[in-house]
């Protein structure tokens, strides 16, 4: 065999090599995008100009968005009286994001029925969905199509709620 036939077989391997080593490195990248729970390729950083109740929020443009994953106590359902720790939602929401940037991370459906954003929101590292049905304040809605580890996240916060009879969970029609 000729060193000029080896030579180009060498350089052949270096480039499947080369193209194996870049797959690879951007094979495992998603994997570990799609691992944390606070990053996603669909997402957005907006300003929260008011907080309309514990899951809702008004951010630029006018918009609202609609928090994904959590229900909490009506303030102002047109029909229904306000309902108890409604308003402890409502300041706990506030206190966390009124008037500051936050990210919106999108999920399978953008929109709710009534054209409100879909979305997890995030301060820093923070879930505020999470924080809410953490603190009592919300139920967890595992019902909707979202992430499964967001689903495992928030009943798992539920849980801990519930076993320390905190906010909606110390109601006895909630036991």
């Amino acid at each position: 065999m000729s060193s000029q036939s080896r030579y180009r077989r060498n350089t052949h391997f270096k480039w499947v090599g080369l193209i194996l080593l870049l797959a690879w490195g951007a094979y495992r990248a998603s994997v570990i995008q799609q691992q944390d729970g606070s990053q996603s390729a669909d997402f957005e950083d907006v300003k929260v100009l008011r907080v309309i109740d514990g899951d809702t929020l008004l951010i630029e443009g006018s918009r609202r968005v609609r928090l994904l994953g959590v229900d909490t106590p009506e303030t102002k359902h047109p029909r229904l009286p306000p309902q108890p720790f409604g308003a402890e939602a409502t300041e706990f929401t506030k206190q966390l994001v009124e008037e500051k940037t936050v990210r919106l991370v999108f999920d399978k459906e953008r929109f709710d029925d009534y054209q409100r954003i879909l979305a997890f929101v995030y301060i820093d590292e923070r879930s505020l969905n999470e924080e809410l049905v953490l603190a009592g304040l919300a139920t967890a809605e595992t019902q909707y199509p979202f992430r499964s580890d967001i689903k495992k996240r928030l009943l798992a916060a539920e849980k801990i709620a519930k076993e320390q009879g905190i906010g909606i969970w110390s109601l006895e029609s909630s036991r």
